[in-house]
């Protein structure tokens, strides 16, 4: 095997924290992975990774020889994109990462659309409810949701959402319309709790936060789970804006207190900075860009 595909092996067996994991993804025999990172540790005179019974950690120098692979395998994919023209026509794997409430109920169908117009292109999209590290977890492309600290990463905006306050019209109709904060004291509440920061309720009234401590009789930690018993008359719940999409279309729920949300939160669309970016990556890019600025999911 020469360097740079033991480079390679090295680079997937770190990012799936797992040989066995990663001689599937290569199609290697579990052994062979395991010879390979030896060997290169042996060339090295350093070690590369913790092994235990249970888990699989990069030293320090692993860590740093981790960075150093990623960049120049990336180079060489790059020469080789400009040999072969590969700028013409995108081809080879982009990663992809969202939330998960996000990817299921407005990435989905633009990737699906992108899979389409990009043939030779293949996706592994990465779902999960926290803040992915691009560099660090090997990923691509990524959806963004609320305020970008200051970084290395390239990001174009492509909308916003809101975090909005619905019910029922069911529910309205026997309860009545909130008017004011004070009025959600007389009212049945859903608590998503991952809109709640602290335990409270973020509004804005007057130029200023305010905060409230929704007393719920149903907390719970999923978004589709609280717009449910929303739409069964259960109460009001908080939710981001986007979730309920086909919900206020198909008239299952209504927007209460929108003059007291907090300003609307941006989504970007962010990917690695580095000044050759492949063809590959360029093409999701500016998919997802010109898809999501035209969703009806987002506000623009």
């Amino acid at each position: 095997m020469d360097r740079l595909q033991t480079m390679s092996v090295f680079v997937t067996v770190a990012e799936e924290a797992s040989f066995a994991a990663a001689s599937r993804r290569l199609n290697m025999s579990p052994p062979s992975v395991t010879r390979a990172v030896s060997n290169l540790e042996e060339r090295l005179g350093t070690r590369l990774l913790h092994r235990t019974t249970r888990s699989l950690q990069l030293t320090d120098a692993g860590t740093r020889y981790l960075e150093d692979c990623r960049r120049i395998l990336s180079d060489i994919e790059e020469a080789d994109e400009h040999a072969s023209g590969a700028h013409a026509a995108p081809r080879g794997l982009v990663s992809v990462t969202a939330s998960v409430p996000f990817g299921g109920m407005v990435l989905a169908p633009v990737l699906n659309s992108l899979l389409d117009r990009y043939p030779d292109i293949s996706l592994s999209v990465m779902l999960v409810d926290r803040i992915v590290h691009l560099m660090d977890e090997g990923i691509d492309v990524a959806v963004r949701i609320g305020e970008l600290p200051d970084s290395t990463l390239s990001a174009i905006r492509v909308g916003q959402v809101r975090r909005a306050l619905c019910a029922s019209p069911e529910y309205l109709a026997k309860n009545g319309h909130p008017k004011t904060l004070e009025d959600l004291l007389e009212h049945e509440l859903i608590d998503f709790t991952n809109m709640a920061q602290g335990g409270e309720w973020q509004f804005s009234r007057g130029g200023k936060v305010e905060h409230f401590k929704p007393k719920a009789r149903l907390h719970v930690n999923k978004a589709d789970v609280a717009i449910s018993a929303a739409i069964a008359g259960r109460g009001l719940t908080r939710v981001l804006s986007y979730m309920t999409l086909g919900h206020l279309k198909a008239g299952a729920l209504e927007f209460v207190l929108e003059d007291f949300e907090q300003p609307a939160m941006p989504v970007h669309i962010v990917h690695k900075e580095t000044g050759k970016t492949t063809a590959r990556v360029r093409a999701v890019v500016d998919h997802l860009v010109d898809a999501l600025k035209k969703s009806p999911a987002l506000y623009h």
